[in-house]
């Protein structure tokens, strides 16, 4: 999987990283969307102790490393690009073929 991260996003997640919560995840979250394979990309900002790595992937990027769940990365497409968007404050996950999360979330969790 390759995932490439655009300079104005690194500097927008780098902004809400602290000492706590360093680790950036990508998840797949289902709770609430009604089903398993339902879900929507979300950023998490979470602390390294709280990282299984057994369950997690890593993935290196052009600006940090972020990780993936090993049980939900079949919903990634193979190669994608974390944005952000300054006018709605949010970030932006994309595929060349797709826009998978066109307002996603960097919560801290």
């Amino acid at each position: 999987m390759k995932l490439s991260i655009t300079p104005e996003a690194a500097k927008q997640i780098e902004q809400k990283m602290n000492t706590d919560h360093s680790i950036v995840t990508l998840k797949y979250e289902t709770e609430g969307c009604g089903c398993a394979v339902s879900g929507i990309p979300t950023l998490e900002l979470i602390n390294q102790k709280n990282l299984n790595e057994e369950e997690y992937m890593r993935i290196a990027t052009n600006a940090m490393d972020v990780y993936i769940e090993k049980a939900k990365i079949v919903f990634f497409d193979d190669e994608m690009k974390i944005g952000f968007l300054p006018k709605k404050q949010t970030f932006q996950l994309s595929s060349p073929s797709e826009i998978l999360n066109g307002r996603m979330s960097c919560q801290i969790k």
